[in-house]
């Protein structure tokens, strides 16, 4: 009996090793702190997958227990006023400055977009509470943080829609004033999904007639900018990588544009293509916006157009919208963009979508800081809470608060 309970043991021991190892690469710090992070991101992965089955309740329904574990409540210190309030309708909190007395200062402004595939995400989660604060008493600035409507409940266009409602409703001079803001020193940034939807904002104002003001720099963290190829070398390199795995990205792209199974299915394979879409698949060549040292062994092939990818009204006219995908858009509409900061990371599948955005720009002759972190992994900018707390998340804020008090 005593040898069957240490059999016992020592199998829950070696499944509970095998489960929670991931061959994560070397140059990696705190691999271990990654490996127990990103099991905790498996199982309730894995947990949705088996709710969603059994009908109980959807994939992102359950992941959004993530959210809702980091939730707090933005309130007011003895440095940084906080306010939820509504900018056109869409919910907003609004960091500032505590002022001192006579103190009539015009500050910089940051419109912040958080991330998590359109899908998850809140501004009232604690690394996005504290990044705020950090830059309110760093940059001495204004902070508004946007909460979109998320998908699949709202699909794409609703997430873009309600950002670029708040950026509109902000940039006007009357707004501005009231919050002490100097009209010539504004940002839009974001991660991820957020970075997503900065990047698209940034090319619509530009391209609206009636819009006076305008943003003075882009900041986009490891953002995810095209929903054309989903084979890229970093895709293919990082399929299994922590903490966005390619069938999460995958799925948060299906996710925002549909609730259509079977279109999952079709970007899994890389052939969600229609004819329409395909005709933009130039913008993504990932074999002439690469340099040579991201594309490493991998091969261009030009991916599959299918004739019934969606429909013309379906999911694949999404996909082929800048509004979706930033990276689409012809070379004379990025010359007129503000200055960029694009932060990529070498273990993440977006890596190369931030690459060849900052190729482009640059191209199109946009000034652009491109800091990329051969140590860096997705999503590492909101790792700097206990105990998901790491080294590198507190670099990447650092250098990015950094580059907004030189050029803001």
């Amino acid at each position: 009996m005593q040898l069957k309970g240490i059999f016992l043991l020592l199998s829950l021991g070696a499944f509970t090793s095998y489960y929670v190892y991931q061959p994560i690469p070397d140059k990696i710090e705190e691999r271990w702190k990654l490996m127990l992070t990103d099991c905790f991101f498996r199982s309730l992965s894995h947990l949705a997958d088996f709710s969603e089955l059994l009908g109980l309740k959807d994939y992102m329904g359950v992941m959004m227990f993530i959210t809702f574990a980091e939730r707090v409540l933005p309130v007011s210190d003895q440095r940084v006023h906080v306010t939820e309030e509504l900018f056109d309708g869409v919910e907003v909190v609004v960091y500032q400055p505590k002022l001192q007395g006579g103190d009539t200062e015009l500050r910089r402004a940051v419109i912040y977009l958080h991330g998590g595939g359109w899908c998850l995400g809140s501004v009232r989660m604690g690394p996005y509470d504290l990044l705020a604060r950090q830059m309110v008493n760093d940059l001495n600035s204004v902070v508004v943080s946007v909460e979109y409507r998320l998908a699949p409940e709202h699909h794409f266009p609703v997430p873009y829609e309600d950002v670029y409602r708040v950026v509109k409703h902000f940039l006007q001079r009357g707004i501005l004033a009231q919050y002490t803001v100097d009209p010539g020193r504004i940002a839009v940034s974001g991660d991820s999904a957020g970075g997503n939807l900065a990047a698209a904002v940034s090319q619509q104002l530009q391209q609206d007639p009636e819009q006076q003001l305008q943003l003075k720099v882009q900041a986009l963290l490891y953002p995810v900018l095209q929903a054309l190829d989903l084979n890229t070398p970093s895709y293919q390199q990082n399929q299994n990588m922590p903490i966005l795995p390619r069938t999460l990205m995958v799925r948060f792209w299906s996710e925002y544009f549909t609730s259509d199974k079977t279109f999952f299915r079709a970007m899994m394979t890389n052939t969600h293509n229609s004819p329409e879409s395909a005709a933009l698949l130039k913008f993504v060549n990932w074999s002439a916006f690469l340099p040579e040292s991201y594309r490493g062994t991998y091969n261009y092939s030009v991916p599959v157009v299918a004739l019934s990818a969606g429909g013309a009204d379906g999911p694949s006219r999404s996909i082929a919208d800048p509004r979706a995908s930033p990276l689409l858009v012809p070379d004379a509409a990025l010359r007129s963009l503000p200055k960029a900061y694009v932060l990529t990371c070498e273990y993440d599948v977006l890596r190369d979508d931030g690459v060849m955005y900052a190729t482009r720009l640059r191209r199109a002759g946009v000034e652009v800081t491109h800091e990329h972190y051969a140590s860096g992994f997705h999503g590492a900018l909101m790792f700097t809470v206990w105990p998901t707390d790491f080294l590198i998340g507190r670099t990447m804020t650092e250098n990015f608060i950094k580059w907004l008090q030189h050029n803001l």
